[in-house]
């Protein structure tokens, strides 16, 4: 499912418009964005929670050339499925 697709089918769910459900669907995206940037978790019980994780630099290989490279360290976003999530897909 892609980004319009999730739109209409928040539409035809909540009886919104389609106008509607992409502003409420971006506001989410910005909210949850401006969160995690912020260092906080984002946690929608049932479903899952967000989080940001740091990575350590490490050291790999180049697949072509087999030569050694660094890999810069960085923040990664994570997601931990919630229980309601996890049984509905089972």
């Amino acid at each position: 499912m892609n980004k319009a697709e999730l739109i209409d089918a928040m539409a035809a769910g909540s009886g919104l418009t389609k106008a509607d459900a992409k502003k409420s669907l971006d506001s989410f995206m910005a909210a949850t964005t401006s969160a995690l940037k912020g260092g906080e978790r984002v946690a929608l019980v049932g479903f899952g929670t967000f989080s940001v994780s740091d990575r350590a630099a490490r050291k790999g290989r180049n697949p072509q050339t087999g030569k050694e490279i660094k890999i810069d360290a960085k923040k990664v976003v994570k997601f931990k499925a919630g229980n309601e999530l996890s049984t509905s897909i089972k």
